[in-house]
């Protein structure tokens, strides 16, 4: 029986993702509280018109219309008297209740009311949702888009949007723009400079990166103001993938190296000074689904969001064997509902990946038609 090349002590993804996580600083965020009661006024819920609940089933002359914003104080409401009141307005003086549109009718300025009005129906209570001094958010929270709407409804300042700059590096003396036979393009390079631009970052293209130790450890201690770099290739066990051993030279903090997962073992990632280095392995599908599971949350770590999570649930349409110890991402095209698995040769065809719309996660062992997966969306 053939025997597994796997190692019992590679990472499993989730710990490697956790250790990236909190090894990467979050920008400070300080506690939101509420500068004043939410609402500050008893509002509309509704549009309508504002009354005295106690007058019951009486028409009531319409005194004019309050919108959204206007001073209330422009009317009071009198016993057989009402406003006409728009969603958001706050309630004028005298008035303890809105009845809606649709529980109305109108004849010569009077409204004739349908039901019976019971006092606070249909209004916002001042101070229904946060009373001024509450503590809204903690110290620390993420900056998501509602965490910034929020510090805008109490009056503090509003981070503006941020793209970080994320440098694309492939590796390897093999890479050259017109190749024969025996050599390649570099198509990691390109390839990793969209996806990093489709998740939001800005890209600084730099040169491939040498094979030779001294070469590589002056380009990594290049600067280029990046707090991210991805490279591709150098990360294995072969005799020019010198990565690992240039990046401990030069005192970086190696976070992880090789992870529990098909394609993509060789993974490392590691701090060098303030930038992270994510090292991504050489063949094209490894590095694309490495940095589609690591590269999200390192930019959300860094610009102080929540934690992402790229999987979404879909059902395999047929069979897909997985031999190795090793979860496997398998190429697929989702059709009708289904996962549809593609005929995949392995981590260096790009050709399949290219073609795929999803990654389906088969557990070792494999999983049969209809198995309920987690992919991730091919970006």
């Amino acid at each position: 029986m053939a025997m597994s090349c796997d190692h019992p002590d590679l990472l499993p993804l989730e710990e490697a993702l956790r250790r990236l996580w909190e090894a990467l600083p979050a920008p400070h965020t300080a506690e939101v509280r509420a500068d004043r009661d939410d609402p500050a006024m008893d509002r509309a819920a509704m549009d309508g018109v504002a009354l005295r609940s106690g007058d019951g089933r009486a028409p009531r002359r319409i005194l004019g219309t309050l919108f959204a914003g206007d001073d209330p104080a422009a009317f009071r409401v009198e016993p057989g008297t009402c406003v006409r009141i728009m969603t958001g307005a706050a309630l004028p003086p005298g008035a303890d209740a809105i009845v809606p549109v649709e529980q109305l009718s109108e004849s010569e300025g009077a409204a004739l009311v349908l039901v019976d009005p019971e006092p606070g129906d249909h209004v916002r209570p001042r101070g229904e949702q946060a009373r001024a001094g509450d503590l809204l958010l903690p110290a620390g929270a993420p900056l998501t888009a509602a965490a910034m709407g929020l510090r805008a409804q109490v009056g503090l300042p509003v981070p503006g949007p941020v793209r970080l700059r994320v440098a694309v590096a492939s590796t390897g003396d093999e890479l050259v723009a017109l190749p024969a036979a025996h050599q390649i393009r570099d198509s990691n390079g390109p390839m990793l400079a969209a996806l990093a631009h489709a998740l939001g970052a800005d890209v600084l293209h730099r040169p491939s990166l040498p094979d030779d130790p001294a070469a590589l450890a002056a380009a990594l201690s290049a600067p280029d103001g990046t707090p991210i770099l991805l490279t591709s290739g150098g990360v294995s066990m072969g005799e020019h993938d010198h990565l690992p051993s240039v990046l401990a030279g030069l005192g970086a903090r190696i976070l992880f190296h090789r992870i529990r997962l098909k394609p993509g073992k060789p993974m490392l990632a590691a701090l060098l000074g303030d930038r992270l280095v994510l090292g991504l392995p050489g063949n094209p599908v490894s590095a694309y689904l490495n940095a589609l599971l690591f590269l999200p949350v390192a930019l959300a770590r860094l610009q102080g969001l929540a934690r992402p999570d790229p999987w979404r649930r879909g059902t395999l349409a047929a069979r897909v064997k997985n031999k190795g110890d090793r979860p496997l991402l398998h190429p697929c095209r989702q059709r009708d509902g289904e996962l549809h698995p593609l005929p995949s040769k392995g981590s260096g065809d790009l050709v399949t990946l290219a073609q795929a719309d999803a990654c389906a996660w088969i557990e070792p062992g494999g999983l049969e038609a209809g198995a309920k997966v987690r992919y991730l969306p091919v970006l």
